[in-house]
């Protein structure tokens, strides 16, 4: 599962997922989109948001 599955899984949208994990739209869509890697931050925030979500498999 990439984050893109795993966002929709969710039934957010980017703008809303963003703000779940706390960060800003523009960087979620980034890292979402491959523009950019996930940040030691991004990850940290992504598994307090989701405390079951695996990052190897959404990530590697």
């Amino acid at each position: 599962m990439n984050l893109k599955r795993f966002r929709a899984s969710l039934r957010l949208n980017q703008k809303q997922m963003a703000k779940k994990i706390g960060v800003s739209a523009s960087y979620y869509y980034k890292v979402e989109s491959g523009m950019r890697y996930p940040s030691f931050c991004f990850l940290q925030k992504l598994k307090i948001a989701f405390p079951k979500a695996n990052v190897d498999e959404l990530f590697f």
